[in-house]
């Protein structure tokens, strides 16, 4: 098992007035490293029939960051259902070794569902098999 790290160098324009990450460039940071990953890794194809959604999404900022640091997305998975991925994301500073000193936890839930009707399908194999060799699955 791998795991999964996603490069996220903050820009210019992802700073607020206050001098810090905007929070929604969090959210930002977590979705582009968990679409990424299924579309490189697991081999899901954003113009199939099966999408993903976005039905739940969390944050907890533990610390302030701002440009020009670079930070990483550490991708695990707090739960694998039937139809949705509940992804556990941890942001950190580029060449964290662990995630014990993580600037944001979050958590982002997909559900997997057919383009057209938008009804919930079974998670695509490719997926659920890449999930299951590469990423770590933490019971939550």
């Amino acid at each position: 098992m791998t795991g999964y790290r996603h490069p996220f160098p903050l820009r210019w324009n992802d700073n607020d007035q206050y001098g810090h990450m905007n929070n929604a460039v969090y959210y930002e940071a977590m979705d582009s490293a968990v679409n990424a990953w299924m579309i490189r890794e697991a081999g899901l194809d954003v113009d199939g029939g099966v999408i993903a959604v976005a039905r739940a999404t969390s944050c907890e900022f533990l610390e302030s960051v701002s440009y020009p640091e670079e930070l990483e997305v550490d991708v695990a998975v707090a739960r694998l259902g039937g139809t949705s991925i509940t992804w556990d994301l941890a942001i950190l500073r580029s060449g964290a070794v662990d995630r014990t000193d993580p600037v944001a936890l979050g958590r982002f839930t997909h559900v997997f569902v057919d383009r057209d009707a938008r009804r919930p399908v079974p998670i695509p194999t490719g997926v659920r098999e890449a999930v299951e060799a590469r990423l770590e699955v933490r019971a939550s």
